[in-house]
């Protein structure tokens, strides 16, 4: 899938900078997401993943951090793939 630009919030890049474990945390996540694994997520929205991947649906996986829960979206048009918190949805 392509992801296209992929962009973080600030609070996600804050935290990075502020905990090199977070950042091998986050880089696991993004690994985990480009080989089509959706986390932390039920089967049915998995599926959903799997759909929306290859017929320009966005896509929204879900993953526990030691910080909380991220998700990381990749845009229908593939133009941008951003992580953030989940509450910054």
């Amino acid at each position: 899938m392509k992801l296209g630009r992929v962009v973080q919030t600030s609070r996600i890049a804050d935290a990075c900078y502020l905990n090199f474990d977070f950042q091998l945390e986050i880089a696991t996540c993004f690994q985990r997401y480009r080989k089509d694994d959706w986390g932390d997520m039920d089967e049915e929205d998995k599926a959903a993943n799997d759909y929306a991947k290859d017929h320009e649906e966005r896509v929204l996986a879900a993953y526990q951090t030691s910080k909380g829960r991220i998700y990381i979206i990749t845009e229908w048009n593939r133009e941008y793939t951003t992580i953030l918190f989940c509450d910054e949805y």
